[in-house]
């Protein structure tokens, strides 16, 4: 009975990650579904089947709501510490401390708008959830409410000597030197000592994510190459490609992580529904076609491309924006912990805490969401379908992924190899049958 369930819990997963859009082995011919060129950015399916050109509703004048939430920002910068310093302290204790090898620090940056602040004052911000995800982790929080990927469009100059942009392209200026960041940051003091606190030498990991107020504002999506860079600086795909440009220049060493704007619904004062991110549209395109832009920048920057959008990790749709958002745009604490959760498997993998199957496999539903719960794939399914990871699993290769004492002793390879035996078996027979039919 047991091995009847395992089979059947198998069946099933195989076959939604069918349906997912992502490949397993035939069963016939198991073989390994993982890759190990250490590529974690994965071809995003991006198909609108919601919106059609006749059902997109274009809305003048969309902005983005006023949220208490977004006090917390303010409240961050107006505060003596900054959070992203205070995540910063674990690693300089084990500096200081008497052991004689402290382990390396892992030190992600990052920028955005007020998805990536929110949160920030209380410790709940995406960067300082991600940090108790992943060991040795030192994050460096530079985001701002209300920002875009591109310069503003009251600013014609976007030389770099010149320019005062706390926009992605302003700020990536900034941490490398090329623009003046005392007097852009004038009003944000704690995010200047976080950025002066960074070497960029030292760098691992950006992760960005743009896009929202870039739609709010109706700014192009992109321009030709041969415009001048004052028009490039004013297109989304465009000022994103220069800034992870200026990014590479002086951390080339870094991996860079570029996340979509997120899923939200759009309603009237009053509360009445007007559409979703495929279907409102500011004139220019929807919050979806800008999403689909960051995966172009993803693409031919040859960056890892983190959903927010399509649904490939996570179940944000019009159904569930509610359990995600606190204002149908920006995402509640629950929405923060599930989405550090995901971001911190891209992460995980790089630095090998974890296996490939983790950052395949983990979907998460909200209705079924445990913020207190560490990720742990179901061992049958990672042994039959990866066995690439399994060897390094039950080796104990993986900090955050320690196999069961059924691992160990050999029993679950063992009854996957009897499984796959009794199929290859059943499968010989049916063809000699077709064939004594025919």
């Amino acid at each position: 009975m047991k091995k009847n369930n395992r089979i059947l819990i198998a069946m099933i997963a195989a076959f939604s990650i069918v349906l997912g859009g992502c490949s397993v082995p035939d069963q016939g011919a198991p073989q390994s579904t993982e890759y190990l060129s250490d590529k974690t950015d994965q071809a995003l399916n991006t198909t609108d089947t919601s919106a059609t050109a006749n059902s997109i509703v274009v809305v003048d004048n969309l902005s983005e709501p006023l949220l208490e939430a977004m006090d917390e920002q303010q409240a961050a910068e107006n505060s003596s510490t900054d959070a992203s310093a205070e995540g910063s302290t674990d690693a300089a204790t084990a500096e200081a401390s008497a052991e004689p090898e402290a382990p390396k620090p892992v030190n992600i940056v990052f920028f955005g708008d007020s998805q990536i602040a929110n949160g920030r004052s209380d410790g709940t911000d995406i960067p300082t959830l991600m940090s108790y995800r992943i060991p040795n982790s030192v994050v460096y929080n530079l985001a701002i409410g209300g920002t875009t990927a591109t310069v503003e469009a009251s600013t014609s100059d976007v030389t770099p000597e010149r320019l005062t942009s706390t926009s992605f392209l302003g700020m990536t200026y900034c941490l490398a030197g090329k623009s003046d960041r005392n007097a852009t940051l004038s009003e944000h003091p704690n995010l200047l000592n976080t950025m002066n606190s960074i070497d960029p030498a030292q760098v691992n990991y950006y992760v960005i994510e743009y896009g929202a107020n870039d739609f709010f504002n109706g700014v192009t999506l992109n321009v030709s190459g041969y415009e001048t860079p004052g028009v490039q600086a004013h297109a989304l795909y465009n000022a994103m490609c220069m800034g992870i440009d200026t990014l590479k220049e002086i951390s080339p060493d870094a991996t860079i992580i570029l996340m979509t704007p997120f899923y939200g619904i759009y309603v009237t004062d009053d509360g009445t529904y007007i559409g979703d991110s495929y279907i409102v549209s500011n004139g220019v395109g929807t919050l979806s076609d800008y999403a689909r832009k960051v995966v172009n920048v993803a693409e031919d920057k040859g960056t890892i491309c983190f959903d927010g959008m399509f649904m490939t990790k996570h179940d944000l749709y019009l159904d569930t924006a509610g359990d995600y958002l606190m204002d149908n745009l920006h995402l509640n604490l629950t929405g923060r912990q599930i989405f550090a959760r995901l971001v911190a498997h891209e992460i995980n993998y790089n630095e090998k805490n974890e296996p490939f199957a983790y950052l395949d496999q983990d979907k998460i539903k909200i209705s079924e969401f445990n913020p207190d719960e560490n990720y742990r794939l179901e061992e049958y399914f990672m042994c039959r379908y990866y066995p690439e990871s399994w060897e390094k699993y039950v080796q104990g290769v993986f900090p955050l992924a320690q196999p069961s004492e059924e691992a160990l002793n050999g029993s679950i390879a063992a009854e996957v190899a009897a499984d796959l035996a009794n199929e290859a078996s059943e499968n010989s027979e049916d063809n000699s049958g077709d064939d004594n039919n025919g």
